[in-house]
């Protein structure tokens, strides 16, 4: 099953993913990847944006990644308020307990807002089916898996609980071959990038 993910998903999910995200940096902007697993995803933004300078911080650091990365406890970012222009979560905070605080930890040290890629579950079968997806891509590198999807009315209240605005959004991203994105990419993805309101 994971070689199936890789071959068909893995590399195609960075391809598009990382153009997608690269189109919402801003200029020259300095980034901290949070949870940014092996930096593939960093490494092929920064190839796309030579301007974009991306570092890492992870609670598993892996061997050999791709951008210098640094580790850390999954609660407190060990760097100093505005510290970065932006900083990034990929497909991280369904990993946590509690969104809220890691992406607060987020917005702290990044001065001019946060890149978001995550889910929306707003039914029982998009749960159902973001489950299986996070199992087949996360299970066999040791990611902890507490399912934990917000719907877009969650997302909505937490945003502006945190004084967030979601600009550039984008749901519909192709992240998968036909016909396999009909069932898991549509209604389930979406980017934005979340500046700072308050």
């Amino acid at each position: 099953m994971k070689r199936i993910h890789d071959k068909l998903v893995f590399n195609r999910r960075v391809r598009v993913l990382s153009r997608e995200l690269a189109a919402r940096l801003p200029l020259n902007a300095r980034v901290l990847d949070i949870g940014c697993g092996s930096g593939d995803m960093a490494a092929a933004i920064m190839a796309k944006r030579p301007d974009v300078l991306i570092e890492g911080v992870d609670v598993l650091v892996r061997p050999g990644t791709a951008i210098e990365v640094r580790e850390y406890d999954g609660t407190t970012i060990p760097f100093a308020d505005d510290s970065y222009d932006v900083a990034m979560l990929v497909d991280v905070l369904h990993h946590t307990d509690d969104p809220g605080v890691v992406l607060a930890e987020a917005s702290r040290v990044a001065s001019m807002g946060v890149l978001v890629k995550d889910h929306y579950r707003d039914t029982p079968l998009a749960g159902m089916i973001l489950r299986f997806m996070d199992w087949v891509g996360n299970a066999s590198h040791g990611v902890r898996l507490p399912y934990n999807y917000l719907s877009r009315a969650r997302w909505r209240d937490l945003w502006q609980r945190l004084t967030l605005s979601p600009t550039r959004t984008g749901e519909d991203l192709g992240i998968y071959p036909r016909p396999f994105d009909s069932v898991f990419g549509r209604g389930l993805h979406f980017i934005t990038l979340l500046t700072k309101s308050g």
